[in-house]
């Protein structure tokens, strides 16, 4: 047992991701099944749905009603259409100007609130389930462990998904600290005083490689190198499954090196080296120890954890994550 007066206190994090309508039964064959083993958190980094829709976001909440954790906590993520107001607003406003042209149901005007009722009241709270929008937002846990987190639901944009931006936008940075080529609109910039980052996708060359190649975010990326979190959490791209360690001085050094030799192309091939770094074996249903003595140094390193359950075919494969890791204790 941790002393009462200790620093900090060993906490357990469940981490999953893409669960896509996944629902607990006894036919399912996934590493995802009840019981689940002991966590202080449950972390859910967005795709809750294939496509939104009332009934699907409940049956989400009673699957997450399911897993016991004391603070769960969950985004959104692109294919959770309903809980995005600028998508639902965009839909309306194009079957509205379409006219005589429609030949489908029209949009529900009242979807997004409907959708977010679901979310945020009486039935999360039955599921013990906090939903987060865009933001930074900090708690503390009833052994008095305490942490920041910024979460974010937004990808670059792709097809006719919800929570999309352009991909020269950054919404993760203030102006002075964007990549070059980029523009900054971000409201809510991840704090460099985040403990842990949770964004629906992935950033740049960080377990983002799928048959489009790397898909991640350079903004993000310039984002979580900015802030070095203890852990940075997400999904979107199934087939990046999986947790690294990004050992940040590692990337320094290799960038310094690449621009003493001269050349975008040798850098990105550093940058790309960079983060081919220890990959780790899951140990689930165990916790993977991420810890001060235990590869975790503040500032130093990030453990990237891309939890999404389902593989790339839409199969739920793919085991969640279950990290223990010191927070600092409140007060």
């Amino acid at each position: 047992m941790p002393s009462s007066t200790a620093a900090t206190i060993p906490t357990t994090f469940l981490i999953i991701s893409d669960t896509h309508n996944f629902t607990f039964s006894p036919q399912n064959t996934s590493p995802l099944q009840l019981p689940t083993p002991e966590a202080d958190v449950l972390l859910h980094s967005g795709d809750l749905t294939e496509v939104g829709g009332i009934s699907a976001f409940k049956e989400a909440l009673t699957m997450l009603g399911s897993i016991p954790a004391e603070l769960k906590l969950v985004i959104a993520g692109n294919h959770d259409l309903g809980l995005d107001q600028s998508y639902c607003d965009a839909k309306i406003a194009n079957y509205a100007a379409e006219d005589d042209a429609n030949d489908g149901d029209a949009p529900d005007p009242d979807g997004h609130r409907k959708a977010m009722d679901v979310m945020t009241r009486p039935l999360a709270r039955a599921a013990g389930v906090t939903y987060l929008t865009e933001g930074t937002h900090s708690f503390t846990l009833n052994s008095g462990a305490t942490f920041k987190i910024h979460v974010s639901p937004y990808t670059p944009q792709y097809g006719d998904w919800a929570f999309a931006y352009k991909h020269h936008e950054d919404r993760f940075n203030l102006a002075q600290d964007v990549v070059m080529g980029s523009k900054s609109i971000a409201v809510h910039p991840i704090p460099e005083d985040a403990d842990i980052i949770m964004t629906h996708g992935p950033a740049k060359r960080i377990l983002d490689s799928c048959a489009g190649g790397n898909v991640g975010c350079p903004n993000l990326l310039q984002a979580v190198k900015r802030v070095r979190s203890m852990i940075h959490c997400f999904g979107h791209v199934h087939e990046g499954s999986g947790v690294e360690v990004v050992d940040w001085k590692a990337l320094e050094k290799k960038e310094k090196e690449a621009r003493k030799k001269g050349g975008s192309e040798r850098k990105n091939e550093a940058v790309h080296r960079a983060f081919e770094t220890e990959w780790i074996e899951n140990p689930y249903p165990e916790a993977y120890e991420w810890r001060a003595g235990k590869g975790s140094r503040r500032g130093e390193t990030t453990l990237a954890v891309n939890a999404s359950v389902m593989d790339g075919g839409y199969r739920p494969n793919n085991a969640p994550w279950r990290v223990k890791v010191d927070l600092k204790r409140a007060g």
